[in-house]
């Protein structure tokens, strides 16, 4: 027991003795790898947090809207339609919708304009969780409106303090207050967002009394889903149904898209890194060689060779996922991923500064380790057991 105890503690000794010796080698891999995992977290940390927050919202979400349609294109919707899709049987919260882009021609930013029923129960959950904050009494006593924090500043920086004033398309102008600054924390879908009375937006879009944008509904049970939309394409002719499940796809697609460009990327960087160090380790300097020959002359096996090997690249692996996973928790959730941000969430309409919700698995942790560790330590442990199968004699010529 004794002498097994010697030998861990001299196995300890030369692995710390050989990490000190060829430090400045070490920092050297450490500083590449921190570089490289730093990259495919932040990329994957950005693409996770996105994906749950944009699929937490959509939870809320109607499980359907049906718009009218007519030569192809989306025209307004009867609100007749309502109460025609309300006696389907499984159907439960069918509400009007109001909504469309509102451009501000001299820069070509637009807004996205929302009319809700403020008293309707039936009306989206997100939306409610966005207005709870809001004295209704005092809000509807004027002719007002609840703007994301993006096109507060938009407005602020041309000159729209507490006012804005829409061009209808009859040619009318409809002077409407500023009464409220959505929460920082919906900038991710808000932030462009403006929020008034469904009547208002329909002044606004010229829309008549009796039509809306679309109808939203929900199906609770899911077995019967084809079955209300087989039901509605017999019920209107000209209709358009559009499921929640064809938005999450698109939404899981659009950011899966955008994550696996940059994974090409890291594949590529990963790739020409290993075999870099490959290269590096299989032309193993003569100190090194002797270093290994010397350790088979005086009774090293091959195994306990690879053992220190082993140990001394996981070293750095470890230190190296460690400060490449910190810097890109901090770049992301602290630091708001700037630069990186922006391509994911696109700087054409309004500037948009979001707040990320973390969210890191072990499942995420796991794979971004097997992703480096995997190939770095194949790269290294190769060459040296091609070093250690020869004659300690040769190794150390």
């Amino acid at each position: 027991m004794l002498g097994k105890r010697w030998t861990q503690s001299a196995f300890l000794h030369f692995l710390t003795l050989l990490l000190f010796k060829q430090k400045s080698k070490h920092m050297g891999a450490v500083l590449i790898s921190v570089i490289i995992i730093f990259l495919l977290s932040a990329v994957l940390f950005l693409s996770s947090s996105l994906q749950h927050s944009l699929l937490s919202t959509l939870k809320t979400q109607a499980d359907f809207s049906v718009t009218r349609v007519q030569a192809g294109k989306s025209v307004n919707t009867p609100l007749e339609w309502i109460d025609k899709i309300r006696e389907i049987n499984g159907v439960a919260k069918v509400a009007p919708r109001v909504y469309g882009r509102y451009f501000f021609t001299p820069r070509g930013n637009a807004f996205l304009v929302v009319g809700i029923d403020f008293f309707d129960e039936q009306n989206s959950e997100a939306l409610k969780k966005l207005v709870k904050q809001v004295d209704l009494k005092t809000f509807l006593s004027s002719e007002s409106m609840l703007v994301g924090e993006g096109v507060k500043k938009f407005l602020s920086a041309h000159y729209f303090k507490d006012y804005f004033t829409f061009k209808t398309p009859k040619g009318n102008f409809k002077k409407v207050k500023i009464s409220q600054t959505l929460p920082v924390k919906a900038n991710l879908i808000a932030n462009d967002m403006i929020i008034m009375p469904i009547d208002l937006a329909r002044e606004i879009f010229g829309m008549e009394e009796d039509e809306v944008t679309d109808v939203t509904f929900n199906v609770p049970n899911d077995a019967e889903w084809d079955n209300i939309i087989t039901k509605l394409h017999l019920m209107f002719y000209d209709v358009r149904v559009v499921e929640k499940r064809e938005i999450k796809k698109a939404y899981e697609n659009l950011y899966n898209y955008k994550g696996g460009l940059f994974l090409i990327l890291y594949l590529v960087t990963i790739t020409t890194f290993i075999l870099i160090l490959y290269q590096r380790y299989s032309m193993v300097y003569s100190t090194e060689r002797k270093e290994i020959g010397i350790l088979r002359a005086i009774g090293w096996s091959i195994k306990d060779i690879l053992k220190l090997k082993f140990y001394e690249n996981l070293t750095i692996v470890i230190v190296s996922f460690v400060l490449g996973v910190i810097l890109a928790y901090l770049y992301v959730f602290i630091w708001d991923a700037p630069l990186l941000s922006q391509i994911f969430l696109g700087s054409a309409n309004l500037s948009n500064n979001v707040s990320f919700t973390p969210v890191v698995g072990f499942g995420l942790l796991g794979s971004i380790f097997l992703f480096y560790a995997v190939p770095f330590l194949a790269a290294v442990l190769i060459p040296a057991w091609k070093i250690a199968v020869t004659p300690p004699k040769e190794a150390m010529l």
